[in-house]
């Protein structure tokens, strides 16, 4: 989520630096699908994007603070399944799936119910990853407005499914949660967009949105301590019927006040400014006999222009081009690994270690992730041998996880613009054991620091994945790389289940031996990922002195014509590109 920060901030200055750059790619509109053709850019068919300046500029800020909000309570909900589990299991939800014996016994949760509700939270996990294949599609064919009505649809789907679950003759808890979790991937990304309504403070509006998606899952933490301060009287039911408030004010949101295309980037506002300037002699003119009427026409045209470039200017703020652009080329020297794949096919890039590691990486990690959110109170239970102690570990982890997130916001950037790659890769294996080890530990002071470890790793972890990828990768390729590395994460994260059926039937409820597979499994591949890393990037930036060497050298040969092309290559007037990395 923070992904789209980190994508859109550099797409704004490719410019001439970016290795699969046109020299007109600054100007090129950005594609949210992962299905488009490799090495295109996908405008929206149906309508030209629109100016910020053409918007007032309350209602631009109307659009965003609404944004904020309705991702605030509807982007990511599901993610608080710990929160909303215990309610669940009061309410018996499952508890069908129970043997006599589980009933004689009268055991708090049985090991039916427990991998059912398991599943559930899997399923929406699941769901949440693919389905950013065809919200890329909708938003670039059909618009924001279109794949926020769809969000709100979906919302409402699942709500109205979750309140009646009880009374229906089939099992409407699974695909009530599968639609509030297919809801929140359209109204999130159709709003990242809403950062080019003021272009100065563009990461501030994705930071709002990103923080408002990581706070969301507190809603189900604010429903269940309602639920237990009434005792149970307040029911889903009547939570879910209520709840039914968030689509209705999306839908009318969307309808009256958001936009039906997107915003105009940076590059395309720069690119209105330029066409517009050109804009003063038509040759239309030369059909007018009377000299002073096309003066007038012109005098008309130039003050429209002014008028137009004054605004834009104003958009955007006074800060010098060039002076950001050696920023940005600033951060992708740090990065060292900035254009390692640029130029290849997403066919190409996919048979690379590159995509291979990160992929299996990936896959590890959020399977991790979902298996601790899912069973934290039933590892805890085991490690404490005390349901209080698991269920204060609980409670904690709820409140956690959407701080956690909203704190970790801003430094995360400055840690992944002010770094190498290799050490945020080196950072992320180091952060992701210590987890594993203190999860383990079956000490109070090492269940607390696990949990806060973990909340601010989940948003790093996700947003070093899509920042590793948009630099390796290009953006070229970058729906199609990186939309696989996630569909594939999320498919095979059905795993869980069976992580669930092995701690339950062969481990008897012992969390130990699947967590140090995990761990283990996770620190050999983020070892031999971190390793190749490493290697690679310090042969780019050999391959980059060595570069530079060599356009010195060419630079003080006499009628010698070259021009920087290419980040790292060097090419002369007839077109010939040196020293270009394959």
């Amino acid at each position: 989520m923070s992904l789209t920060h980190r994508v859109t901030t550099t797409e704004e200055y490719d410019g001439p630096w970016s290795r699969e750059a046109s020299p007109d790619s600054r100007h090129r509109k950005m594609s949210f699908n992962p299905l488009a053709s490799p090495g295109t850019w996908t405008p929206a068919p149906f309508e030209e994007p629109i100016g910020a300046f053409e918007v007032p500029k309350w209602k631009r800020i109307l659009q965003v603070l609404s944004a904020v909000i309705y991702c605030l309570f509807a982007a990511g909900v599901v993610f608080g399944f710990a929160a909303i589990k215990p309610v669940l299991l009061e309410e018996g939800v499952y508890r069908n799936q129970c043997t006599e014996k589980e009933l004689e016994d009268d055991v708090r949760v049985c090991y039916g119910q427990e991998l059912r509700l398991n599943l559930m939270f899997t399923v929406a996990a699941v769901s949440t990853n693919v389905v950013a294949l065809p919200v890329g599609t909708i938003l670039d064919r059909f618009g924001p407005r279109v794949s926020g009505i769809l969000g709100a649809l979906f919302i409402t789907i699942g709500s109205i499914l979750f309140a009646f679950a009880g009374d229906l003759p089939f099992d409407a808890y699974i695909p009530g949660y599968l639609f509030l979790a297919l809801g929140g991937p359209f109204i999130f990304i159709s709003s990242f967009q809403l950062s080019n309504t003021f272009p100065q403070y563009s990461g501030l509006i994705l930071a709002l949105l990103t923080g408002a998606f990581d706070t969301s899952s507190a809603v189900f933490l604010a429903y269940r301590l309602i639920y237990q301060a009434t005792e149970g009287a307040f029911s889903p039911k009547k939570f879910f019927l209520i709840y039914l408030v968030v689509p209705a004010y999306i839908l009318v949101v969307q309808v009256f006040f958001m936009p039906s295309t997107s915003y105009k980037t940076v590059g395309e506002l720069t690119q209105t400014a330029e066409n517009t300037a050109n804009e003063i002699v038509h040759d239309s003119d030369d059909e007018i006999d009377d000299e002073r009427m096309v003066q007038q026409l012109r005098d008309a045209r130039r003050i429209h222009r002014d008028s137009i470039v004054s605004q834009i200017t104003e958009l955007l703020g006074t800060k010098d081009a060039t002076n950001q652009t050696k920023e940005e080329v600033k951060k992708k020297n740090i990065s060292g690994v900035w254009g390692a794949l640029h130029g290849k096919t997403a066919a190409q890039q996919i048979r690379t270690p590159w995509f291979i590691l990160i992929t299996l990486f990936t896959v590890l990690q959020m399977l991790r992730i979902n298996y601790f959110v899912a069973t934290i109170r039933s590892q805890y239970t085991y490690l404490f041998h005390s349901a209080a102690k698991a269920e204060d570990m609980n409670n904690f982890f709820d409140i956690a996880l959407p701080v956690g997130g909203v704190i970790s916001i801003p430094f995360i950037g400055l840690l992944l613009d002010n770094t190498s790659t290799t050490f945020c890769m080196a950072m992320l294996v180091t952060i992701a054991t210590t987890i594993g080890v203190l999860g383990v530990i079956p000490e109070t002071w090492a269940a607390y620091g696990n949990i806060i470890l973990f909340v601010l790793y989940r948003p790093l972890y996700y947003t070093a994945v899509s920042d590793y990828s948009a630099k390796v990768f290009g953006f070229a390729t970058f729906g199609k790389v990186y939309g696989l590395i996630i569909c594939l994460a999320g498919i095979l994260n059905f795993a869980q289940s069976g992580l669930d059926a092995a701690t339950h039937l062969t481990f008897h409820n012992n969390p130990i031996p699947i967590n140090v597979i995990l761990l283990s499994s996770a620190l050999v591949v983020g070892l031999a990922l971190v390793g190749f890393v490493a290697r690679r990037s310090h042969k780019i930036h050999r391959e980059n002195i060595e570069e530079e060497a060599e356009g010195a050298r060419e630079r003080l040969m006499p009628g010698a014509d070259v021009g920087v092309a290419d980040y790292g290559g060097v090419s002369s007037v007839g077109g010939e590109e040196r020293g270009r990395r394959q």
